[in-house]
């Protein structure tokens, strides 16, 4: 079986830019009739994340903005050979460097944004791709906590899993790691304080450290302490995400089909649908006779679907301003006020581009 990362159709990255060219206060108006016009389910993708620190895989042109990038596949992650623990010691050290920004990243306007429309009725579901966290921590910190956990775990659905999921707690193993490591927990400190230079992490928490020089062989993975405590010895880590390979869950893909089809409608923000558990939900909301919105920079996927509106731009400019005018007279409502306050813009550096050829990572 031949497994692939996934990429945009050359046809769609050599296509004519599609989508009607608005201003960004038509792009404004556009949104608002839209999500006054029913129930609206939203997909979003890595680009929603952008302006709080994380990096996407993707540019403005649809392209990987690292040619080279190789990511742990599935069976590689699992598989119980040496060559399978030389892959758990490449991944779990990217990702113990790599997952303290993750972790420590705060919400965006565009999240809070889509989090006030989840308590104001008009969302009444999210579906995203990322494995930050960020829409959660947007409701939680943006609704004080007023939401029960479970109409928490109701309104968002994480389609590929979330990096802060381990069968143990993931700062346990996070201590863990450190413990075990006490030369890279050094060198991690120093990349806090500033004394090392912090390698670009990518939406998953992994960052490229082969310009260190470094073996992976060195790193200790410890072993799962409830294997051990059954009498054997397993170092088979994996985070909740789900890996390239990997099946999305049963429970998982029909949530989110349930999603698309109990919503009047779909808006697409900041994907490039590359990834087929995206796409194919896109598909099925448009076979369904669903309107669908795509709001993204750039090339994606999806820009060939006959009957896709799009709308090329970035969330972060437009999504607060569309809250503003529907969540409208409720605005001397003191939480949602906050809420459309909110938010970090802190988007990485315009010279944090990989196009120049470099290790793979």
């Amino acid at each position: 079986m031949r497994i692939s990362v996934p990429h945009i159709p050359q046809a769609s990255l050599l296509a004519k830019a599609s989508g009607i060219q608005y201003s960004r206060e038509e792009a404004v108006e556009r949104l608002y009739n839209f999500f006054r016009a029913g129930k609206t389910t939203v997909l979003t993708g890595a680009g929603v994340s952008v302006d709080s620190g994380i990096r996407a895989y993707r540019g403005p042109d649809g392209r990987y903005m690292n040619p080279n990038y190789k990511p742990i596949f599935y069976h590689e992650l699992v598989d119980e050979t040496e060559k399978g623990r030389y892959f758990r010691q490449r991944y779990w050290l990217r990702s113990y460097l790599g997952y303290p920004p993750v972790r420590d990243a705060q919400p965006n306007p565009t999240h809070f944004a889509l989090a006030s429309l989840q308590q104001n009725g008009d969302i009444p579901n999210i579906i995203t791709q990322n494995v930050d966290g960020l829409h959660h921590k947007a409701l939680i910190l943006g609704a004080r906590q007023s939401w029960p956990a479970e109409r928490l775990e109701q309104s968002i659905l994480e389609l590929h899993g979330t990096l802060h999921g381990h069968v143990l707690d993931r700062g346990v193993f996070q201590d863990m790691l450190s413990q075990a490591n006490p030369q890279w927990h050094k060198f991690a400190q120093e990349m806090e304080t500033g004394k090392e230079s912090r390698p670009r992490t990518n939406p998953d928490g992994d960052i490229a450290i082969e310009h260190l020089g470094i073996s992976y062989q060195d790193f200790i993975v410890p072993a799962c302490p409830t294997c051990l405590s059954e009498g054997h010895h397993n170092s088979v880590h994996k985070p909740e995400v789900v890996f390239f390979g990997e099946s999305i869950k049963k429970e998982v893909r029909e949530r989110s089909y349930h999603d698309i089809e109990s919503a009047d409608q779909l808006l697409l923000i900041g994907t490039t649908v590359a990834t087929y558990s995206a796409f194919r939900l896109v598909k099925h909301a448009l076979e369904l006779k669903k309107p669908a919105i795509l709001l993204n920079v750039g090339p994606t996927r999806a820009d060939l679907l006959p009957n896709l509106e799009k709308i090329n731009m970035a969330s972060g400019s437009v999504l607060i301003d569309v809250a503003k005018l529907l969540i409208g007279t409720r605005m001397n409502d003191p939480v949602l006020e906050a809420m459309l306050r909110s938010g970090v813009v802190n988007p990485p550096t315009p010279d944090d581009d990989d196009r120049a050829p470099r290790a793979a990572g």
